[in-house]
């Protein structure tokens, strides 16, 4: 792959990890589309170029191709991943962010509502337990239903 880039054959690297996995390491100039977002994001794929898809170590881009490969007809996978083309010595973007998934951040802030109900039932009015009870509830329902009111 690094001859056919350095011979300046038009490919599109596709990284199918998450966003956090994506930013502590990736391939330059792979753009991530997430393996669970991908048949959803089929327009990201370049029609007329050579995709390849990256992971961690190629278990998951192997699942990715066997996904979307009706849809596209060039398709190809890193052998070995990130982890091989580090191996090889091969540099590698990182952010210095990291950036917290929508569900990390649900869970900060119904964990929050729930210590702010706790704490000001007992320092300010017994009323402020319904907070905690009412996130709760919220929980537990979205829990049951896959329906999350916060994201």
């Amino acid at each position: 792959m690094k001859s056919n880039l350095e011979q300046g054959h038009k490919v599109q690297l596709i990284d199918v990890r998450s966003a956090a996995e994506y930013a502590a390491g990736h391939v330059p100039g792979a753009l991530n589309v997430p393996m669970d977002q991908i048949e959803s994001r089929l327009d990201d794929l370049a029609a007329d170029t050579e995709v390849i898809l990256v992971c961690q170590s190629g278990n998951r881009a192997c699942m990715t191709h066997e996904m979307i490969e009706s849809h596209h007809n060039n398709l190809t996978i890193l052998d070995g991943g990130t982890k091989a083309w580090q191996e090889c010595g091969l540099p590698v973007v990182s952010s210095t962010r990291t950036r917290w998934s929508l569900d990390r951040q649900v869970r900060l802030g119904a964990g929050m509502l729930v210590l702010i109900g706790v704490i000001l039932s007992v320092t300010v009015q017994p009323g402020f337990i319904w907070l905690a009870g009412f996130v709760g509830a919220g929980l537990t329902f979205a829990g049951l239903t896959d329906i999350c009111g916060m994201a």
